[in-house]
């Protein structure tokens, strides 16, 4: 089961980083490459517990839905989303906002299961795991320039 952890420091406060990470317009706009929309749930504005959304997008050229749910929310700490339907077994995305020095650690966990056994093991190992880690990076990386540009 592998699990993906990207730590962020950013020059905002956890406040900030916590409603930019929560926010469906941004993560749309940080997921502009593989064509990320909200079509179900919340599809704009920032989510709270309970609340569901399920985006369509194209990864590896394959259009495809996911919908998850805020199953924990501590703001401005910590909320979890869980994936409720989707092309993976499981996924279970933390993200974390530690105030420090200067501003904030963004700490985001990404633990998932691959489909089809072994066969998704195997995609894991060659290109799963390194695509889904540059996504994310790439998506901290955003929320960064955006948390410091209206900090």
């Amino acid at each position: 089961m592998p699990v993906i952890r990207i730590e962020t420091r950013i020059a905002a406060t956890p406040e900030r980083c916590f409603d930019l990470a929560r926010d469906v317009d941004l993560h749309q706009r940080s997921a502009a490459a593989s064509s990320e929309r909200a079509i179900a749930g919340v599809t704009s504005g920032k989510m709270g517990l309970g609340d569901t959304v399920t985006w369509r997008a194209t990864h590896f050229g394959v259009p495809l839905r996911l919908s998850s749910r805020i199953t924990e929310f501590d703001p401005p700490r910590r909320f979890v989303d869980e994936m409720v339907e989707g092309p993976l077994r499981r996924l279970r995305h933390v993200h974390a906002f530690e105030a420090i020095p200067g501003g904030t650690l963004m700490v985001d966990v990404f633990d998932y299961a691959s489909p089809l056994g072994i066969l998704g093991a195997v995609a894991d190992a060659l290109v799963l795991r390194r695509y889904l880690q540059h996504f994310l990076e790439r998506r901290s990386a955003f929320l960064k320039r955006v948390a410091e540009a209206t900090a």
